[in-house]
């Protein structure tokens, strides 16, 4: 098991001490408030990803969209019509 990169004797260690420390009548509110926590982070996180990605899938469209209207540039090749008349 590896679990944020470290494994099953290390969790069991960290819970032995948290539980020495806060006792069993505290670790489930800190558990419960770790874990509200955590959830909230995921959420914000995921909306700020899901935010960046539409803004880049918004500013790629106009750029399309730009590009599809923009005149042709001139790439220095004359037009056989024009190349006469000079």
């Amino acid at each position: 098991m590896d679990f944020f990169g470290i494994g099953f004797g290390e969790v069991l260690l960290i819970l032995i001490l948290a539980l020495i420390i806060w006792g069993p009548k505290r670790l489930p509110d800190i558990a419960r408030t770790l874990g509200k926590t955590m959830r909230a982070m995921r959420k914000a996180t995921n909306d700020f990803t899901s935010q960046v990605t539409r803004d880049i899938d918004i500013e790629a469209k106009e750029s399309r969209e730009k590009k599809q209207l923009a005149p042709p540039k001139d790439t220095g090749i004359a037009d056989k019509d024009t190349a006469r008349d000079e």
